[in-house]
């Protein structure tokens, strides 16, 4: 298994090369070309979701991205430092800041899921992570 871990800090700008560097490896990994456009989109609206909720909390830890290459599958894990409140989707209650980043979060999240067929979201009192996976072409075998 093969993975390369990215961070960054927070910043709107660094979410560009978050999405070449993933691109890249998952082309490096196997992900069919078709796809890597998704790829590209689903990173991009990742990293922005934890850019936004750490600026938005004011947390100066770097945005974390793990690209693991595994056989036959292709993950990226985004994963931020923000405390996440638990609660079951589809609860009724104010949010934990009062800002509608409940609503904003829900809207990255869906966006996400519309370009990924494999997606695991997980949040907790440590921070909050999105897993995406792809399928991958075995490795073309060169005849002598």
């Amino acid at each position: 298994m093969a993975t390369v871990e990215l961070r960054f800090s927070a910043l709107p700008e660094h979410v560009r090369t978050a999405r070449l560097v993933a691109a890249a490896v998952a082309r490096r990994a196997g992900v069919d070309e078709a796809v890597l456009d998704e790829v590209r989109l689903a990173v991009g609206e990742a990293c922005s979701r934890a850019v936004g909720l750490h600026r938005s909390h004011e947390i100066t830890a770097p945005v974390k991205v793990a690209l693991i290459e595994e056989e036959k599958q292709f993950s990226i894990e985004v994963g931020d430092e923000v405390p996440h409140a638990t609660h079951t989707p589809g609860e009724t209650g104010a949010a934990e800041d009062g800002d509608g980043d409940v609503e904003e979060d829900e809207m990255g999240v869906a966006v996400i899921s519309g370009l990924v067929d494999d997606v695991e979201v997980t949040s907790g009192r440590d921070g909050g992570l999105i897993r995406m996976t792809w399928p991958t072409a075995p490795p073309a075998v060169a005849l002598a």
